[in-house]
């Protein structure tokens, strides 16, 4: 198989989720010219916040971002915000799409979206794609890598970055934890698990703030993330940037470790995985937290509180998605299984909090 054959690809609109492409184009044609006129669109896989499509003419590619259909929570699906903020990024750090132009004309599709560089390469999923054979010492050098990127975000230099008055960064883990909490109250639904204990306890262990505030990206995963398809450990693009602000970097690791499933992990756990983290080769969570802290001189004390917040979190947002898919909002059968995956969120912070889970 070529590195081509592993380039991560955009197929057809999924049924509901379609866009009016001849407005597009006559939107687009100032923009960027005649090519729009031969505009196609297809819909990129995975996207189950923002959606994410591909327009291409000719030898030229774009990438669409636009909110979900039927979204509750439009500060999450801020537009605006995310090219903001990309286009502060653009020449701190190498990682994140180039934003090229924002559109807030709702007559055009419905809704704010902006168009950005389509970066091409490989994106792992829930498992590596096929053809792709690495040894366990190349996995562990990968999602090595996957991390380092993320402490070299933590460090860029806000006020280079012009972001030193972006977000809020004073009082933002308390913030995080009242806000998730009251967006779990927005979502939840009859049919869905108790998370009352995890709340009081995520208020009762709350630490002190970082000493650091740096730009988190607050969804950093591997499905978010682009490796070349050529070097396959080498990190190319970092995508969905919808929930990046100014905070506590030490949330952001805790938001990423949510998704980090590992071996010695629950079998009840690890069957619910989305990337390939529980595979030999594979980092621990211990030794993921040794080098970050090493790369960023940041000290994760509390581990435990971080690693339950990012679960939580994540149990929330599948609890936003089901919402949808519950009331109507959605024909995404995917969206269905986010119910079971907020019961086994719910089981590992309850593990966590009786310190019944390793690190």
């Amino acid at each position: 198989m070529s590195s081509a054959d592993l380039i991560d690809r955009a197929g057809d609109i999924r049924a509901g989720e379609e866009l009016d492409t001849d407005r597009l184009r006559d939107y687009l044609e100032p923009v960027l010219g005649p090519v729009a006129k031969t505009l196609k669109v297809t819909q990129f896989p995975g996207g189950h916040s923002n959606l994410t499509y591909l327009l291409s003419a000719d030898s030229q590619r774009w990438v669409l971002r636009r909110p979900p259909f039927g979204s509750k929570v439009k500060s999450a699906h801020d537009m605006s915000r995310e090219y903001r903020i990309l286009s502060a990024l653009k020449d701190v750090f190498a990682f994140g799409p180039v934003p090229e132009h924002f559109c807030d004309d709702h007559d055009v599709i419905g809704c704010d979206f902006y168009l950005m560089n389509c970066i091409e390469g490989l994106v792992i999923r829930r498992e590596y794609p096929a053809g792709l054979q690495l040894s366990p010492t190349q996995i562990r050098q990968q999602l090595l890598n996957f991390f380092d990127v993320l402490a070299d975000l933590h460090s860029v230099d806000l006020v280079a970055a012009g972001l030193d008055s972006f977000g809020r960064p004073e009082g933002y883990v308390r913030r995080q934890i009242d806000g998730w909490c009251r967006r779990w109250a927005d979502s939840a639904t009859p049919d869905t698990v108790d998370v009352g204990a995890i709340m009081q306890w995520l208020h009762d262990n709350m630490p002190a703030e970082s000493s650091k505030s740096s730009v988190i990206h607050n969804d950093y995963k591997l499905d978010n993330v682009i490796f070349s398809a050529d070097n396959p450990l080498e990190v190319i693009g970092v995508l969905d940037w919808e929930m990046a602000t100014v905070g506590d970097p030490l949330m952001d690791l805790g938001c990423t470790l949510g998704y980090w499933v590992q071996l010695s992990d629950p079998d009840f756990f690890r069957e619910s995985r989305t990337m390939p983290s529980d595979i030999e080769g594979a980092p621990t969570r211990r030794e993921i937290i040794q080098r970050f802290q090493e790369k960023t001189g940041l000290s994760v004390d509390n581990f435990p509180f971080y690693f339950c917040f990012g679960l939580f979190r994540l149990c929330v947002i599948g609890q936003q998605i089901y919402y949808r898919y519950y009331h109507g909002h959605t024909k995404d059968e995917r969206f269905a299984g986010f119910l079971k995956k907020a019961f086994v969120l719910q089981q590992m912070c309850e593990l966590i909090i009786k310190g019944e889970v390793a690190d």
